[in-house]
C-alpha cells in the first residue's frame, strides 16, 4: 500500500541520524543499516496506480489493456510505534557456499540505547517535542556452539521495578521524565542451574544472540 502522506516528512524521524556516524559492528550500526534509505529502480521499480491510471484512462480499462506503469521509488523501514520492550535479535548465521555458517564476532551494545534516529518523526507513543526515545538494557541470551549444536546461557538484571514500563503497558502512557541513567541492579549470569552474579562489564563483552531492552523515556 502506498502512503498518501506528506513524502518528506515520511522520510524524516525524530533525530537526526546523520549526526549519528555509527561505529563498524555495533548495534547502532546494524540499526541504521537496517533502517537506511533505499532506492528502488530497474527491476525493482514500484508499480503505481496513478502514473497506470494517467497512462491507460480510467480504471476500467486497466485490467483489460494490462499497461502496468512503474516508477522510481525510495523506501526506508522506519518505528512507528516505541514498544514498552524492545528485543534485538542478531543474525548469527552467514552462507557459505550451500552451507551455513555461525558469526562469532562480537557486536557491541550499550546498556542505554536511543532509538529516536530510528523513529518516525510522527512517532505514535512518543510525547511531543522529545527527541530521545531511550531504552535501557535487562537481559541477554547468548549461544556457544556450532550451527549444529551448542548452549544457551543467560544475563538478566535483578532491578528495581520500572514504573515508567508499568505506566506504557497496562495503561499505554508515555513516559514523561526524564531518564538518562540505565536502571540500577545487579547482573547475573544463568546456564542451566548455575547461576552466578557478574558484572556489566561481562554482560557488554558477550556474544550476544538476543537483547531485551526496556523503555525509559
Amino acid at each position: 500500500r502506498v502512503s498518501t502522506e506528506d513524502p518528506e516528512m515520511a522520510f524524516c524521524t525524530l533525530a537526526n541520524r546523520e549526526d549519528l556516524n555509527p561505529e563498524a559492528g555495533s548495534i547502532h550500526h546494524c540499526l541504521y543499516q537496517f533502517t537506511r534509505n533505499e532506492k528502488l529502480t530497474e527491476t525493482n521499480k514500484l508499480l503505481c496506480d496513478v502514473c497506470t491510471q494517467r497512462h491507460c484512462g480510467p480504471k476500467n480499462n486497466i485490467k483489460s489493456e494490462k499497461k502496468y506503469v512503474y516508477t522510481n521509488a525510495k523506501k526506508q523501514m522506519l518505528i512507528s510505534l516505541a514498544p514498552p520492550v524492545l528485543t534485538l535479535h542478531l543474525k548469527r548465521f552467514q552462507h557459505a557456499g550451500f552451507n551455513l555458517r555461525k558469526v562469532n564476532r562480537h557486536i557491541k551494545f550499550p546498556e542505554v540505547i536511543d532509538l529516536a534516529p530510528f523513529c518516525t518523526a510522527k512517532c505514535k507513543n512518543v510525547a511531543e517535542g522529545n527527541t530521545k526515545v531511550l531504552y535501557s538494557l535487562y537481559g541477554v541470551v547468548e549461544h556457544s556452539g556450532t550451527m549444529r549444536s551448542g548452549h544457551y546461557t543467560a544475563y538478566v538484571k535483578m532491578r528495581t521495578t520500572n514504573n515508567h514500563l508499568s505506566d506504557l503497558v497496562l495503561q499505554g502512557q508515555s513516559p514523561q521524565a526524564v531518564e538518562t541513567e540505565p536502571v540500577k541492579g545487579q547482573w547475573f549470569h544463568i546456564s542451566d542451574t548455575h547461576v552466578q552474579a557478574v558484572s556489566a562489564s561481562k554482560v557488554l563483552s558477550s556474544q550476544a544472540y538476543l537483547l531485551f531492552y526496556e523503555r525509559l523515556l
